[in-house]
């Protein structure tokens, strides 16, 4: 898979990333999932990490991310294979390591409720040892 449309991916993800009171710049890290609902790509969601142990819920904008994922998606399946459940799009910041892991059946994997959402949210935190 070429490199770049990985990097155009979180690239895009990053530059259209909305919360309130976001600072783009003082994060560390992040874990935004990919919703394929349907096999249509409607939504991405996450969060971000920050050095100081706080984790803010984060939201890209789906119509601005589409093109660099549909890219990524092409390069990734064949014409005519369903696209994933979901997906995870994981960064460190601070090393520059990444991971995209798909999520090809299971419709509930990565599903934030009011119960798992502290769970959840230190379970997609990106750690690459």
């Amino acid at each position: 898979m070429p490199e770049n449309v990985t990097a155009d991916l979180i690239r895009a993800l990053i530059d259209n990333m909305q919360a309130p009171n976001l600072d783009a710049e003082g994060w560390e890290a992040l874990a935004i999932i990919l919703e394929f609902p349907d096999g249509e790509f409607n939504e991405a969601h996450g969060y971000l990490y920050w050095p100081d142990g706080v984790v803010s819920a984060v939201a890209s904008d789906p119509w601005a991310v589409a093109p660099a994922l549909k890219a990524y998606t092409d390069s990734y399946y064949k014409p005519g294979e369903a696209l994933p459940r979901k997906a995870l799009v994981q960064l460190d910041r601070t090393t520059g390591e990444y991971r995209v892991t798909f999520e090809e059946t299971d419709e509930g994997r990565w599903k934030t409720t009011p119960r798992n959402f502290r769970q959840l949210r230190e379970e997609l935190r990106p750690q690459f040892t």
